[in-house]
């Protein structure tokens, strides 16, 4: 690369060669660090691994070099041990099919419920008038104080779990639905109405689509909180499931089992977001990938 100074009259004007590295510098800093710049596929995929290698790295060093105890915090290749005597040995294959089978049931139960209700209800003021006052009340309510109930009513059986995993989403999942559903653009409304079209039409052909990716959007949150119930669904008067493995693992003091059900939930979950993700693109390729 040339140093060479031009002269221009009385100025001294530096090439542009020179001043290339800087340029250079700046466009390399902005791949990183641009405000919602998009990333290559490549980089999103090493740098989700990285993340997960440097938290197993650094637990594994911590158990190594006695900064943990490890009778409470076993290192990451012990819990994968004991997570694959479980899986061989315990049977716990048909506690993570139990688990599944429970938050998908009480899941859909939730979705027939909360979708209709929620875009009628960010569609039409009156019934948003009567159910949301409703609605917003249980919103609040923490759902595990209606253990005692729910015994009470449905028994020790899987009824009481899956209605506390209903209880847990439903209100929720209720109110995001209407959110989207009220922010459809409105000219879109108004044209349609111009034109004739009834309420039925305006709800079937423009409501509904616009709303539709807001919808999965707001399933794949609410199924992820789901998750986070299970535990507390299975832990009273369960003898299978995810949760009861690991409630017996800490009556046992079996630390590292307790940590393979949680790596467990973990994989599963993540697993069922990865398929929602797919869901999306296949049924909604029109949006924008940062939307999805």
């Amino acid at each position: 690369m040339g140093t060479a100074v031009i002269m221009h009259g009385d100025h001294r004007v530096i090439p542009k060669q020179t001043l290339a590295p800087a340029a250079e510098v700046k466009s390399y800093r902005q791949r990183w660090f641009e405000y919602q710049k998009p990333i290559p596929l490549y980089w999103t995929i090493l740098l989700g691994v990285a993340v997960w290698v440097i938290f197993f790295g650094v637990w594994e060093l911590a158990a190594a070099k006695g900064w943990v105890n490890t009778l409470f915090m076993p290192p990451p290749h012990q819990v994968l041990s004991t997570l694959y005597t479980m899986i061989v040995e315990k049977g716990f294959l048909y506690d993570i099919g139990t688990s599944i089978y429970r938050i998908l049931a009480s899941f859909a139960l939730a979705c027939a419920v909360a979708i209709p209700l929620g875009v009628l209800m960010g569609s039409f003021r009156t019934f948003d008038a009567f159910f949301n006052p409703f609605v917003s009340a249980w919103r609040y309510l923490p759902a595990p104080a209606f253990i005692p109930l729910l015994l009470m009513w449905f028994g020790a059986g899987e009824g009481s779990k899956l209605a506390l995993l209903f209880i847990g989403v439903i209100f929720f999942l209720i109110t995001l639905i209407m959110d989207h559903t009220r922010a459809v653009r409105t000219e879109l409304i108004e044209t349609a109405m111009t034109l004739g079209a009834s309420r039925w039409q305006i709800l079937s052909t423009i409501v509904l689509p616009a709303v539709a990716p807001k919808i999965m959007i707001s399933m794949r949150q609410m199924l992820a909180v789901s998750w986070t119930y299970l535990v507390i669904a299975e832990i009273v008067a369960s003898t299978t499931g995810i949760g009861a493995v690991m409630m017996r693992g800490q009556r046992f003091l079996k630390v590292d089992e307790i940590m393979a059900g949680i790596l467990v939930i973990g994989v599963v979950g993540l697993m069922f977001d990865f398929l929602f993700r797919w869901a999306q693109r296949v049924l909604f390729p029109y949006v924008p990938r940062g939307e999805q």
